[in-house]
């Protein structure tokens, strides 16, 4: 196991929500990083964010660790959900709702909601 893909392993095992993105949460650095850390962050998903860029291991490895090609990448409970286009979805959807209940994730629901409606 390379030394990139045991640390993202290791924060993968210590988080229950991370997203590896270009930037931080508070100062996301590519637009699909930012709509994705806007989402969990209106939600009040309690995450670990990466920043790739801080990296370059780690922005290699991860897009290797997850065979996904593109950042940002959601991971809940361990588990590769997906990037910009497919966290979107599953807000608007509510299947990332179902996903966060199914792992014991806390987030506002309510908010969640708002998410829906505003792009109904």
């Amino acid at each position: 196991m390379t030394e990139a893909r045991a640390q993202i392993q290791q924060t993968l095992d210590d988080n229950k929500v991370v997203l590896f993105m270009k930037g931080t949460k508070d100062m996301p650095q590519c637009g699909f990083s930012s709509r994705v850390a806007g989402v969990l962050n209106y939600m009040g998903v309690e995450y670990r964010d990466v920043n790739v860029l801080s990296d370059e291991n780690i922005r290699q490895g991860i897009k290797e660790f997850s065979d996904w090609p593109t950042i940002p990448q959601l991971y809940v409970a361990g588990e590769f959900i997906g990037g910009c286009d497919i966290v979107t979805e599953m807000t608007l959807s509510g299947e990332l709702d179902q996903l966060f209940d199914k792992a014991g994730i806390a987030y506002n629901k309510e908010a969640s909601e708002k998410i829906r409606e505003a792009n109904a």
